[in-house]
């Protein structure tokens, strides 16, 4: 039997009957490509929605978060590689759980949305799909955390279900992406253009890491980018990296230079640039454009006050982007 070429992400596998795609989870299988993965989570959970991280998208609700197996990356960083670094061999199918369990799981523990989320949702992209299908029909929203690694039709066809999304900019610069994630950039910033020309809402993660993406002429880069093609109410969060996987050897990312890098993209001409993974610092408040009003206070994933009223700065009544109800 020939081999089938899988069109999903720009990868292009060519994989053998009986073989395995390089995310390690499509399989071809009698003639045909096959999830393995569908309806087979490993994680299920229940997280805030500040954790995914989502601070403009119904801020202090719950979420309804899935994962299974692989990734169509390979990022010697990756700080969930117990899950998305193993096929569907390797890991433990904790739960058997089709699209409409799913659905009625997280409607049971009265979740307004589903995450697919963890490792990659964009290689278990039927189940994703078929998921954001049923959820969409019994009114609750559908979140995408990704790397958004993927062609542009598939990415297309999902858009229209999704709602939210949180998209990791690993770097802005392509050889990082080749050396260090084993993928291009290209793609990732393709995939973004589609999703907010579909009326996605947007949140971009840059997770800094010291010495190989720290540059702050390249933040800035990224930030003008962003800036253009998704607008400059976009939030970007810079995520503090922790030694993890194959980057043992680094340093956690210094607080100094983090605080730089929000402060470059702000000056860049975004309006709402985060700090994750330092609970307590300046870059976890929401504040007006405008007038700089303090909107929301957080520590942490917990919002200790929220100011906004219907979706708009009480002092100055600037609408602030974002979905808040």
């Amino acid at each position: 039997m020939r081999a089938l070429e899988c069109t999903l992400c720009p990868r292009s596998c060519v994989i053998p009957e009986g073989g395995a795609g390089d995310c390690r989870v499509r399989v071809h299988l009698d003639g045909k490509l096959v999830a393995v993965t569908y309806g087979r989570p490993s994680a299920i959970h229940i997280d805030p929605m500040e954790k995914k991280p989502l601070f403009h998208f119904l801020p202090g609700t719950s979420i309804f978060s899935i994962a299974t197996a692989g990734c169509n990356l390979h990022c010697r960083f990756c700080q969930n590689w117990q899950l998305s670094q193993r096929g569907a061999e390797e890991m433990e199918v904790v739960y058997q759980a089709p699209p409409d369990e799913v659905v009625a799981m997280a409607m049971d523990k009265q979740c307004q949305s589903i995450a697919y989320t963890y490792s990659e949702p964009l290689v278990f992209y039927e189940y994703t799909r078929a998921t954001s299908e049923v959820a969409r029909d019994k009114g609750l929203k559908n979140v995408l955390v990704s790397a958004g690694y993927i062609n542009r039709a598939p990415m297309r066809a999902l858009a229209t279900w999704i709602d939210a999304a949180n998209i990791d900019i690993k770097a802005f610069d392509d050889r990082f992406y080749r050396d260090v994630c084993g993928a291009t950039l290209k793609p990732v910033l393709d995939a973004l253009v589609i999703m907010k020309e579909a009326n996605v809402w947007i949140e971009i993660t840059n997770l800094v890491i010291p010495g190989l993406n720290d540059d702050l002429a390249r933040v800035r880069e990224m930030a003008v980018w962003i800036r253009r093609y998704l607008g400059a109410g976009t939030p970007l969060h810079f995520s503090r990296f922790y030694p993890m996987y194959q980057m043992q050897n680094l340093p956690p990312t210094p607080a100094e230079t983090l605080i730089q890098c929000r402060t470059e993209a702000l000056s860049a001409g975004l309006e709402h640039v985060y700090v994750g993974n330092l609970a307590g610092n300046v870059g976890e408040e929401t504040r007006c454009p405008r007038d700089n009003t303090l909107l929301i206070r957080r520590f942490g994933f917990t919002i200790q006050e929220n100011r906004l009223e219907n979706g708009r700065c009480p002092v100055c009544r600037q609408a602030i982007a974002g979905v808040w109800a």
